[in-house]
């Protein structure tokens, strides 16, 4: 039996807020759980919208959290389609989009990211996409199959993960596809210049056009559907959809009209909360993608947008809610898939944090793992087509030691034997 005397609101119907919801009753929970989800899909992870689902390869089914029946079997209250509108912080309430009032014992703000918009002439025509949401992903897909049959054109703007796993789904249902990037590299923000050319070479070789070192200006149009995309070089790309693939912004104004304490822009902005995932109210969490949390492996402030943190941060502030001792020091990672190559990256090695890449295994036949290195010591690690060896890379991230770079390089040497 549920005891009403003890309300867990849940803000956020992705994976992160279904996660804290599974935890709690896992956990022994016996109060209300309510979740609220301002979108009318139930809970669903974000990865196979640019992977399988969007490919083709997975059914929409597949992307869903849980089961909807396991929903009313574990007592948790859906509210779906209907926007938190305010939090009430003095009173400890929530005011949803119709006006109606959940008070709340404690709070998770699990509110995610929004993709960031194309400020440029043309946003406004019918063939311009973004890539955040399930019903993107339905509508992305079907573009895709039409390009595809038609031989269409489709500009990427931005060669970011979502751009290039874009660009993969599109090559596998025949459309053309362009990028066009501000940097000289893919990734350039993520894994710096010395990988980005893999992930040039690779898309090259499966007929994606790229366009380094420019913006896009201006999307052109008539009668309401793209014809072409122009870059701040002069060039005019030809095209028939353009996605907007240049990064997200953590969904906070929640939280800042609230007056919760918020992340400055150089740790990426969000919601500040502590190594247990609590925010400057006592009485207030979050989780996901909206999370600046102060990390204690890291020994700094970091949001991250990935898929394993909000598997793993959900269910974490879970915990600190029903008041155990938590300390989120998960080693940041995120996986991809284009074509024939897979990849995963533990760890965290922004351009400028290290000194040293060093690759173990042949870059050319892209069976590698990369090592971003600073003064030695592990920073992150990417496997490419090489499997089994996360946990071991995030060994040596956790061990913070001193590394010897021949060691590391050589694959005869097994990475166990380095910690």
């Amino acid at each position: 039996m549920v005891d009403a005397h003890r309300t867990f609101v849940i803000v956020g119907g992705g994976l992160a807020g279904a996660k804290a919801a599974e935890t709690l009753r896992a956990e022994g929970f016996s109060g209300r759980v309510i979740l609220i989800g301002d979108e009318r899909d139930h809970p669903y992870e974000r990865p196979p919208l640019s992977k399988g689902y969007l490919a083709g390869k997975e059914e929409r089914d597949s992307v869903f959290v849980h089961e909807t029946a396991w929903y009313a079997g574990a007592d948790v209250e859906l509210h779906l389609g209907q926007p938190v509108t305010a939090v009430d912080r003095a009173a400890r309430s929530v005011q949803l989009g119709d006006n109606t009032v959940i008070h709340y014992d404690k709070l998770l703000l699990a509110t995610g990211a929004e993709p960031r918009r194309l400020d440029v002439p043309g946003t406004d025509l019918v063939g311009v996409h973004h890539l955040r949401r399930l019903a993107h992903a339905d509508r992305l897909r079907n573009v895709l199959a039409s390009l595809g049959r038609d031989n269409g054109h489709l500009v990427i703007a931005g060669a970011g993960w979502i751009g290039l796993e874009v660009a993969s789904a599109a090559r596998g249902y025949g459309a053309e596809v362009t990028i066009v990037e501000p940097e000289q590299t893919p990734l350039y923000q993520v894994i710096g210049p010395e990988l980005g050319q893999i992930f040039t070479d690779l898309h090259s070789e499966h007929g994606v056009r790229f366009h380094f070192g420019v913006r896009l200006t201006e999307i052109t149009g008539q009668d309401g559907l793209v014809l072409a995309a122009r870059t701040d070089d002069g060039e005019e790309h030809p095209a028939h959809d353009v996605l907007a693939a240049i990064g997200a912004a953590p969904r906070s104004a929640l939280a800042e009209a609230a007056g919760l304490a918020m992340a400055d822009r150089a740790h990426g902005g969000g919601i500040a909360v502590d190594a247990s995932l609590r925010t400057s109210d006592p009485h207030i969490f979050a989780a996901g993608d909206v999370a600046a949390v102060q990390h204690p492996l890291l020994g700094t402030r970091l949001r991250v947008e990935h898929w394993a943190n909000a598997l793993n941060s959900g269910p974490a502030a879970a915990r600190a809610m029903l008041g155990q001792e938590v300390s989120y020091d998960r080693v940041p990672y995120f996986f991809s898939d284009q074509y024939d190559l897979g990849l995963e990256y533990s760890g965290w090695a922004p351009p400028g944090s290290y000194d040293q890449v060093v690759i173990r295994g042949d870059a050319g036949k892209r069976e590698f793992i990369a090592f971003w290195l600073k003064d030695g010591k592990v920073l992150a690690g990417m496997n490419v087509n090489v499997w089994d060896v996360t946990e071991h890379i995030q060994q040596l991230i956790r061990a913070g030691g001193q590394i010897d770079a021949d060691a590391l390089a050589d694959p005869s040497v097994p990475l166990e034997s380095l910690l």
